[in-house]
């Protein structure tokens, strides 16, 4: 078998099959029975991204790749320093195989620091060809692919609509500066102008801005849409508080969000999205070249429900949609 296996990386290595294109560094990795480097940068904490983060590792585990046996995982979290972010994908890419960005500023961090021979694979990234991540998700082209988080907004839209039928204008609030947010909420608002309702936009800076401006926004709207949005999710039990004196409900689009007072959601699991990019990561490791390997995305999401938030807000959820959380989703108590 070792003949064969040699045999058959002579004749690629002469015909320059794929070699040319594929991660040099991964691949010299993969070849070798030693512990290989992997190194994740996150943009900051909070719970959605930290579940993206445990999911990461438990993929590169399911693929037999374990911390403290053949894997040396380098972590860091930039906290949300942009400045970090510059500092610290330099950190990484100048010392592991295999770069890990969680959410779109690291990636990008990572896509401009390391050559480009170093495989980089992204984790719960909203629209990774228009963040210029990729050519297209489809092919990405180059070395970079991973797991694209871009949500289920017309599933979303429908909850809402279900559970707040009267409903006229929806606020959606996102912050300026992230790329993932500012695609997820105008997408969620394309979906409610086409049914006929009125999308209002608001956005903020950074989270110092939150109170303000969710303040101005609940004497307007009638419902609050929550995308994914790091700055908006890190301060989502402020956009709560503001909303719950006013009587106004939150749907936010995370899983993790709800907890915080999301009064109910249809989600895909966060921890689902960081554990395909862990599985990705090994198979890029083990030579599959990230140029042809398609971003990935979750399939299917569930119901979760707040009744601790419906019976703040006096709302009723139809028993259906209950039902269905109750079955295949989440139920917050």
């Amino acid at each position: 078998m070792k003949r064969m296996l040699a045999f058959i990386s002579a004749i690629l290595l002469f015909l320059g099959v794929d070699l040319a294109i594929a991660p040099r560094t991964a691949s010299q990795t993969a070849s070798k029975s030693e512990v290989v480097r992997v190194g994740i940068l996150q943009m900051m904490t909070h719970p959605a991204l930290d579940q993206i983060h445990h999911g990461v590792v438990a993929g590169l585990k399911e693929e037999g790749l374990i911390t403290g046996k053949n894997l040396k995982i380098d972590f860091l979290n930039a906290q949300g320093d942009q400045s970090n972010l510059k500092t610290m994908s330099q950190q990484l890419a100048n010392k592991d195989s295999l770069l890990v960005g969680i959410a779109t500023p690291a990636a990008q961090a990572l896509a401009n620091s390391a050559p480009k021979t170093t495989p980089i694979i992204l984790a719960g990234i909203s629209t990774p060809a228009a963040s210029g991540l990729v050519k297209s998700e489809a092919h990405p082209g180059g070395n970079i692919t991973g797991t694209s988080g871009l949500n289920p907004v017309s599933k979303q839209f429908a909850l809402l609509h279900a559970i707040m039928p009267r409903a006229k204008k929806i606020g959606i609030i996102y912050t300026s500066s992230d790329h993932g947010g500012q695609t997820n909420a105008h997408a969620f608002a394309q979906v409610v102008k086409r049914a006929g309702l009125i999308p209002k936009m608001y956005t903020i800076a950074n989270t110092n801005d939150l109170q303000q401006v969710a303040s101005q926004m609940v004497s307007q709207v009638d419902a609050i849409y929550a995308p994914q949005d790091n700055g908006v999710a890190s301060a989502m039990k402020t956009l709560v508080n503001v909303a719950n004196n006013a009587n106004i409900p939150v749907f936010p689009c995370a899983e993790t969000m709800m907890p915080d007072g999301g009064l109910a959601s249809y989600v895909i699991s966060q921890k689902e999205m960081g554990r395909i990019a862990g599985v990705m990561a090994a198979k890029v490791l083990r030579g599959k070249n990230p140029a042809t390997y398609p971003v990935a995305t979750v399939k299917s999401g569930y119901y979760m429900i707040n009744e601790k938030e419906m019976r703040k807000l006096h709302i009723k959820i139809p028993a259906a949609i209950v039902r269905a959380a109750r079955q295949n989703g989440k139920v917050i108590e």
